[in-house]
């Protein structure tokens, strides 16, 4: 299995500086109470876990195709007594085969441009959703990489990989009959689109 084009987990110091309230900005995105989520590239958790926390009791399904980073998550989420995170080990492109519901929200973070075949990744992200479920992208602005600096250091994905919200919204509604309903400045490197089912 392939893995997404230069992502890589970033440390929680830099991810702390990048997303200092993720249950914050989540909540901002539309998250709410009784929402069952599907969190596509969670890595350890850094979304998934306030994820889990404000939809409990329902569930967050974190898909990645790194088992280290998945345990890693587990282990976090046992630490902090957060029962409705389940980890699911496996490709995007598949994701309606790992995820045992239909999701409210399928979530993903800081990794779509990395996907190879997004136009896969998209057809399943809508076969995961219940009618009128929601599909959040946040995204790197497409800035030059140098412009994009956390601790002084030049972050994100290479520039000629980052996407506009055009491109975006392009290469999704190309690949699947969602309907764009929100687009959200996330400053200061970051903006999401939502789109409906």
């Amino acid at each position: 299995m392939d893995r997404f084009q230069n992502t890589r987990q970033p440390d929680w110091d830099w991810w702390g500086k990048l997303w200092p309230a993720p249950g914050e900005t989540l909540r901002e995105l539309g998250l709410e109470s009784g929402d069952t989520v599907a969190e596509i590239g969670s890595g350890n958790g850094y979304f998934a876990l306030p994820a889990a926390r404000i939809v409990a009791p329902a569930s967050v399904y974190a898909l990645d195709i790194d088992e280290s980073l998945l345990a890693e998550l587990s282990h976090l989420a046992d630490q902090q007594a957060i029962e409705n995170v389940t980890v699911l080990t496996g490709d995007a492109r598949k994701l309606s085969q790992h995820v045992p519901e239909p999701a409210d929200v399928v979530l993903i973070a800081n990794t779509f441009h990395g996907i190879d075949e997004p136009e896969a990744f998209v057809q399943q992200a809508f076969e995961s959703l219940r009618s009128e479920g929601r599909f959040i992208i946040i995204n790197w602005k497409d800035r030059p990489q140098e412009t994009t600096r956390i601790a002084g250091e030049p972050r994100g994905p290479p520039t000629e990989l980052r996407m506009s919200p055009e491109e975006t919204e392009r290469t999704v509604l190309d690949a699947a009959a969602f309907a764009l309903e929100d687009t959200i400045e996330l400053p200061p490197y970051h903006y999401a689109l939502v789109f409906e089912r």
